[in-house]
């Protein structure tokens, strides 16, 4: 008998043991059953927020879309205006080059007009002074021919200058 007492003993005691195990693995598994309900309302929370920051990524992009086209069309109109300031300033540069050059051909022309003047004035003051120099042989050779001429006719008087007629 004391054999079956000590295993009915040993039995009470494993069957404890065992009621003790379930238990404890009863209580684990329902914390670990919250634990996962938690998480996959966690995990569900954070698929909701990933949903919800992709669609205002769509909705930004979507913005975003007709703001980028216009920056590349500004970008476009900044190298036109680029290349059409490039093309200005050359033609500045030629233009200024061309001034130059038609200020100092200007600049000859001046000082070749002077000359040309200057050397006209004293062509002038020499032709004066010949035409004076010619009038005064003239009215010295009509001096000299008046005192031959026959003051009588009319027409020798008009040459000389004599108003009366001799008498």
């Amino acid at each position: 008998m004391k054999m079956v007492v000590a295993l009915v003993g040993l039995s009470v005691i494993v069957m404890i043991g065992l009621i003790f195990q379930a238990a404890r693995q009863e209580l684990s598994l329902r914390n670990l059953k919250s634990r996962m309900l938690e998480n996959s309302a966690e995990v569900q929370n954070k698929k909701e927020t990933i949903d919800e920051m992709k669609a205002n990524i769509q909705k930004l992009k979507t913005m975003l879309s007709p703001t980028n086209a216009k920056i590349d069309e500004l970008n476009k109109k900044k190298e036109g205006m680029q290349q059409t300031v490039q093309n200005l300033d050359t033609n500045l540069q030629t233009c200024n080059k061309e001034k130059e050059l038609t200020d100092l051909k200007k600049a000859e022309m001046v000082e070749d007009f002077h000359k040309i003047k200057a050397e006209h004035e004293v062509a002038k003051s020499k032709a004066q002074k010949d035409i004076q120099s010619l009038k005064q042989q003239v009215l010295d050779r009509d001096r000299a021919i008046c005192t031959f001429a026959d003051t009588t006719k009319e027409e020798a008087r008009k040459l000389c200058g004599i108003n009366e007629a001799p008498q």
